[in-house]
């Protein structure tokens, strides 16, 4: 085996011994592991973590059929979404294998096996998954953004900007909920960016900027004579943005009296202009944003449930800059040197009493709070340093000290090793299944973080 391939893993789940040795000697340069039905599959996939599976859909107790296969398809990518499935089918198991790869299966081969074209398939795999590894890591080292705009290293913001991905291309409507300043009008530009309307415009409305006497007409728009000073016919913003995206921000604050004429909207997708009589259908993917609890104001009769419905067909929750992992930071440093060229200063760095007054501060008004605040200080800085003064901030005199790598560690392995063992009621080999390691591992740990 040569050293780049020590880390090829390969899982093969197979009842049959004989295709078992066939498949391990097919891959004789690949770390393979074997399992022959659904619970051995699981464990072999929680302890090793294969990067590639080459699955029977005819698995016990169900050999005839593709039911358990299924089955197991369906638990392994809810274990590790990233491992690479394929399954083998025989010749009357077309439309099972169709089904597989609905379900998120990766590819399929049909029996009698090809040695020659699973490799290929295999080695396909094998190469596909590294690729979106090593794409991982970028991201997670921030060389590569997946949400353009959007500048973070916090893990929870990353999934959130990968849900962010994967919903863009569907015309499902998105409610972007959370605090002010969060980055809720970022996201949308980037679900608009990453969609197939991208050719086409969005188009925002911000219904707590503008008094509600106007709001109808800026929606949906009017003709002539409707009303005083109407001298003329005006399309409303969703009609402009036929083909594209309607961003409704700050929907908390939409008027009960035209909740009801949005919800039609939502419902028929046609429009009435104010004075008119014709239905006019509108093609818009939409997406709203709001810092107000909609769940609270339905409860208060201010916000009507159906509508609330209609909106949030999928709801992403963006977390405050103070429960972000290091973004506030981040974000100083991203607008310090954005400021910084804009005000052609050569070289500009932030004092240690500066980082120690960003990290503790709270940023009540989040990303945009940030923004002006370092704004201001690259053009109130004398030297070549911004210091806690110069950002209006108080330093802190006694910041929290980092733990060291190894003590979170620690931290954490304690936690999880205990946490599996309750879960398992304390069942030795059940929790080691479950934590992908072996019982004298396990047992280790446990002598370790005094643990019984």
């Amino acid at each position: 085996m040569k050293a780049n391939e020590i880390q090829k893993k390969l899982l093969v789940v197979e009842d049959d011994p004989g295709l078992q040795k066939q498949l391990r000697w097919s891959f004789d340069d690949c770390n393979v592991a074997v399992a022959s039905d659904r619970e051995s599959a699981l464990a072999q996939i929680r302890r090793h973590e294969p990067a590639v599976v080459t699955m029977d859909l005819g698995l016990p107790p169900d050999p005839d059929g593709a039911t358990e296969g299924l089955a197991t398809l369906q638990q392994i990518l809810a274990l590790a979404p990233d491992t690479k499935v394929i399954v083998l089918t025989g010749n009357q198991n077309h439309e099972n294998a169709l089904k597989a790869i609905d379900m998120g299966a990766y590819d399929f081969h049909q029996k009698p096996l090809d040695a020659g074209v699973l490799n290929l398939i295999v080695n396909r795999a094998f190469y596909l998954h590294r690729l979106q590894r090593e794409n991982y890591k970028l991201r997670q080292a921030g060389l590569i953004s997946s949400v353009p705009g959007f500048i973070t290293g916090d893990p929870e913001i990353a999934r959130i900007c990968q849900q962010i991905e994967r919903i863009a291309s569907s015309d499902v409507a998105v409610a972007l909920l959370g605090e002010s300043g969060t980055g809720k009008e970022v996201l949308a530009k980037a679900l608009h960016l990453l969609s197939g309307r991208n050719s086409k415009r969005m188009v925002a409305v911000n219904c707590a900027a503008i008094p509600e006497s106007l709001l109808e007409a800026e929606l949906f728009g009017y003709e002539k004579g409707a009303f005083t000073n109407a001298a003329k016919q005006t399309l409303g913003k969703i009609e402009t943005a036929q083909g594209g995206t309607f961003f409704l921000d700050e929907v908390g604050d939409l008027p009960l009296s035209l909740q009801a004429k949005l919800l039609r909207f939502l419902q028929e997708r046609v429009i009435e202009r104010i004075g008119g009589r014709e239905e006019i259908p509108v093609d818009v993917r939409i997406i709203c944003a709001t810092h107000q609890d909609l769940k609270k104001m339905i409860d208060a009769g201010t916000f009507r449930e159906d509508l609330f419905y209609r909106l949030c067909e999928i709801s992403i929750h963006i977390p405050p800059v103070r429960e972000r992992i290091g973004d506030a930071v981040l974000l100083a440093h991203h607008f310090k040197n954005q400021y910084r060229i804009k005000e052609k200063r050569q070289t500009l760095n932030f004092s240690q009493d500066a980082l120690n007054a960003i990290s503790s501060h709270r940023w009540p008004g989040n990303v945009r709070e940030i923004e002006n605040c370092i704004k201001r200080a690259v053009i109130m800085a004398e030297g070549s340093q911004i210091t806690a003064q110069d950002l209006g901030l108080q330093s802190a005199d006694n910041p929290e000290q980092p733990a060291t790598l190894r003590e979170v560690r620690e931290q954490a392995e304690r936690e999880v090793v205990a946490k599996a063992l309750a879960r398992m009621d304390g069942n030795i080999v059940k929790a080691a299944e479950l934590l992908g390691v072996t019982r004298p591992t396990l047992y280790d740990l446990m002598n370790r973080h005094g643990l019984k």
